[in-house]
């Protein structure tokens, strides 16, 4: 068994590689919210960043393309697998659970998880093959299909309440990565975790302010 195959069949190995893919996606997170953004500039400005993203081929892009589908996977696959590991260690639940320094990001990662992992799926069908419409919508113009789509309030929900699911995991995701890749060392308050909330508010902000703004016509 090489070494690399022992890492991956490691509990720590596998905590590891769910942080550092968590870390990876944290990243692109901040990218796609500061594009998205963009709708508050001009229809156009918006256009030509997606037009940008899905134009002709792009080595840079097809690489970070590459790695962030690769650190989904991981990340699905590392935490599924740490899940049954888990399972397997307690067979038997606890009679009664005490949660001392649990959160409810923490409590709800599992579910959170599975959830987002859908919401994946049905936000590029949605809004980049266009396979689902709510609303009609037209190849390359994301600022209108934006404006379509969250016009509709059941639309709007769907997005807003996906992104407090994406808030709640990355306040758990975000402070459990830092420590298990040691640059975070604890604190007397459990709670205590300043960059996890910053990054969970300014990403779940960031997200969650499209949707809203085009269902209460700030945006036209």
């Amino acid at each position: 068994m090489n070494r690399a195959t022992r890492f991956w069949r490691s509990t720590v190995g596998k905590k590891i590689v769910m942080a550092v893919s968590g870390i990876i996606m944290i990243g692109f997170l901040i990218l796609h919210a500061a594009g998205n953004l963009q709708i508050f500039e001009s229809s156009a400005k918006l256009n030509t960043y997606s037009a940008f993203l899905h134009g002709p081929a792009n080595e840079l892009l097809w690489v970070v393309r590459i790695v962030l589908f690769v650190a989904v996977i991981a990340h699905i696959v590392s935490a599924y697998q740490l899940t049954m590991l888990d399972r397997a260690a307690r067979p038997v639940p606890y009679a009664q659970k005490k949660l001392q320094a649990a959160t409810i990001g923490s409590r709800t990662m599992r579910v959170g998880g599975v959830l987002l992992a859908l919401f994946i799926v049905l936000h590029i069908l949605h809004f980049t093959t266009l396979t689902l419409q709510p609303a009609p919508m037209a190849a390359g113009d994301v600022y209108g299909n934006a404006i379509a789509s969250f016009r509709i309030w059941w639309v709007t929900a769907f997005y807003v309440i996906a992104m407090i699911a994406l808030g709640l995991h990355l306040y758990h995701g975000a402070w459990s990565s830092a420590r298990t890749l040691g640059f975070e060392q604890g604190h007397s308050d459990p709670f205590h975790r300043p960059v996890a909330v910053t990054l969970a508010v300014l990403i779940w902000a960031g997200f969650t302010i499209v949707p809203v703004a085009v269902f209460f016509h700030w945006i036209s």
